[in-house]
């Protein structure tokens, strides 16, 4: 393994590296391009190769903060850990056994808890998605999730758009209030 030594101080008017053993100053290990530093100055080197602000490790950073999108890239596990990290409701809902549009709503109103005089049909769904959420006061934001919507004869494409349409009138009803709505969903 190659190794090579750097001085960090030049020396006076030569522009080039200072003899190593004059005095204590900060020398660079350079391994297969790897710097390592050791000396009195360790400690600020350090400080200076560490980022002043962390990356935020929440896989939404790059997905807008009101929108209806597939569930391609991310876990849901991914998704109810950033929810919880900027303090947001999640909202989750596995629909793989419903056969028809009924069983959608049922399952939605179950999983989601919404109240028992919900209308059980889309407009309900739109309204418990909306407004008394609205009217209960500030709301911190929504990550939802709606996995395997199913692809039957009973809910057809026609029925899967339409359920997707409530979902985007709702991001842009939150959208309107600056809160942020984010809807995934994934196909059976």
């Amino acid at each position: 393994m190659m190794s090579e030594v750097l001085s960090a101080r030049p020396s006076r008017g030569s522009g080039q590296p200072g003899p190593l053993f004059s005095r204590p100053e900060t020398r660079i290990l350079r391994f297969c391009g790897q710097p390592e530093v050791f000396g009195p100055n360790k400690e600020r080197a350090t400080e200076m190769q560490t980022p002043l602000r962390k990356d935020q490790e929440t896989p939404l950073r790059g997905v807008r903060t009101n929108i209806v999108q597939s569930i391609r890239a991310f876990r849901v596990q991914d998704l109810q850990d950033a929810a919880a990290s900027l303090g947001q409701h999640f909202l989750y809902a596995n629909l793989a056994h419903a056969q028809s549009k009924q069983d959608v709503l049922d399952l939605i109103a179950a999983q989601f808890t919404f109240p028992s005089h919900f209308g059980k049909n889309f407009d309900a769904l739109y309204d418990c998605m909306t407004d008394p959420l609205h009217k209960s006061g500030p709301q911190p934001g929504f990550i939802v999730v709606l996995e395997q919507i199913p692809a039957t004869g009973k809910f057809d494409k026609e029925a899967r758009e339409q359920l997707l349409d409530i979902f985007r009138d709702a991001a842009d009803f939150w959208g309107d209030r600056k809160i942020p709505f984010r809807c995934f969903y994934s196909f059976l």
